[in-house]
């Protein structure tokens, strides 16, 4: 099963799950009907924006439509990409208070990109492992090179950017749980 198959099972049965109709899930989320309906059915390529206005208007995390992380996953596995950040997830921990998704990720050099608040209490947290990272709150974004990370709260719009060149980095999502995040 392909990726698009997979996230696209995966959102239907969490819509499904939160007993939503697709035009409910549209409306919360900012994704049209019909984009909907096309990524339920694997029939369009995700963007890591859409998923993730899609996963926060089910109070989920990014993790919970991904393909489970392999063992011993390669750098470069395909990811899901932004207009400037692709992401491949490594990892996902729970404990009792939190989910946190590891991903490896790219930044494209050039243009930044706004991702959208994610749920409530969600930060983020970069390491970065070559270039230079601008990213954070887009009033006040942090830069962190290589062997540095940045940290900040993720429930508000927020930055990433590779001005000089591509970024490679590790990026850690921690999400509250809540009563509808178990799944």
């Amino acid at each position: 099963m392909g990726l698009n198959d997979e996230v696209g099972r995966r959102l239907k049965q969490l819509r499904q799950a939160d007993g939503l109709s697709l035009s409910e899930l549209a409306r919360r989320s900012g994704v049209g009907k019909g984009t909907l309906s096309e990524l339920e059915t694997g029939r369009r390529n995700p963007t890591l924006e859409t998923l993730y206005a899609l996963t926060t208007a089910l109070g989920r995390p990014l993790s919970a439509v991904l393909d489970d992380p392999s063992p011993g996953i390669a750098a470069g596995t395909a990811g899901v990409s932004g207009s400037a950040v692709t992401a491949v997830l490594l990892e996902r921990y729970e404990d009792e208070s939190a989910a946190t998704d590891v991903f490896r990720i790219t930044i494209a050099e050039g243009a930044p990109q706004e991702s959208a608040a994610h749920v409530p209490h969600t930060t983020e947290s970069l390491m970065v492992l070559s270039g230079t990272a601008v990213v954070g709150l887009p009033g006040a974004p942090q830069t962190a090179g290589p062997g540095g990370h940045a940290h900040w709260p993720a429930d508000t719009p927020h930055v990433y950017g590779a001005p000089d060149g591509e970024v490679q980095g590790v990026l850690f999502v921690r999400y509250p749980k809540s009563p509808s995040s178990s799944g």
